[in-house]
């Protein structure tokens, strides 16, 4: 991580389309793909950043909330990352802001997105929900919830148009039960895709945030390059290889750190159309640079 950290605003952009695909399904609705209530397809800001982090970490960029099957430093929770940096780094000594710039150091998407960590001091005493310097005491432990805000701000992703849902039921070849001659009840199974569709998401990094989490124009550049990979290595069943596919990345540096526009006004520049195509309106003094898809 770089001492000198962020000074520019920047705001981006990110065009992508789906074909016989499921990009975000949801778990309340039979894992069927997410929708706005008009119908236009849609994606969390959660999903679209596990797949930053996930190609972040693929470059070589420590990441702290890893993807189970992705785990390449032997931790397999959050907890347990946690406290092996407390033990390699030992911050815990000095306070809270130790290990606030021990975690930003250590891992990207921590400095990026930011992190709610809850800790336990050594030796501290059981509170009563008090608040002090910043850290919330929970009632009745002596455990705090340290909270580290992110200069990175993502959007959800939004479908130009409204999106249409094929249905697919499928049935299991093999049986875990018995002799393997009955089928039992889940045996029947549903899948789902979006037919065609294409997709827009928006987002920011705040540079005074940014000087509080030692986010620095080095990692702003990382972040740049993985967005056009943002499907890279994304393959599953629900997402064939190929189904998912970014077409451009816009990418705009304002001249100072409060930004010359408000990211409202830049974002709206960007028109996008159902087949992929945009128009930009120019900001004077503002243009982005235009980075095609992988």
């Amino acid at each position: 991580m770089s001492n000198e950290t962020l000074k520019n605003k920047i705001d981006f952009a990110v065009i992508f389309t789906v074909k016989h695909a499921n990009p975000n399904g949801d778990p309340l609705n039979g894992n069927r793909p997410r929708v706005t209530l008009d119908d236009h397809g849609e994606i969390s800001d959660v999903c679209l950043k596990r797949k930053i982090r996930d190609r972040l970490q693929a470059d070589g960029q420590t990441i702290f909330v890893q993807s189970d099957d992705r785990c390449d430093d032997g931790c397999r929770t959050l907890k347990a990352r946690f406290e092996k940096m407390l033990e390699d780094e030992k911050p815990a000594k000095a306070g809270k802001a130790e290990i606030v710039a021990a975690a930003n150091r250590r891992w990207f998407d921590v400095r990026a997105f930011g992190q709610v960590f809850a800790y336990k001091p050594a030796g501290g005493k059981k509170g009563a929900g008090k608040k002090k310097d910043g850290e919330e005491e929970a009632e009745g432990s002596d455990a705090v919830s340290i909270g580290i805000r992110g200069p990175v701000s993502v959007q959800p992703a939004f479908s130009v148009e409204q999106v249409n849902i094929t249905s697919m039921q499928i049935t299991k070849s093999a049986s875990n039960e018995g002799d393997g001659s009955k089928k039992t009840s889940d045996t029947m199974g549903m899948k789902y895709s979006v037919d065609a569709a294409t997709y827009v998401f928006f987002g920011a990094v705040n540079p005074q945030l940014a000087s509080l989490t030692g986010f620095s124009d080095a990692d702003a550049e990382a972040l740049k390059k993985v967005l056009p990979r943002l499907f890279e290595g994304d393959a599953s069943s629900a997402r064939p290889e190929g189904s998912m596919e970014v077409k451009t990345v816009f990418w705009w540096k304002h001249n100072c750190a409060s930004g010359q526009y408000s990211s409202a006004k830049v974002h709206r520049t960007l028109e996008v159309k159902p087949d992929g195509s945009y128009t930009l309106s120019p900001l004077a003094g503002l243009a982005p640079e235009e980075i095609p898809g992988f």
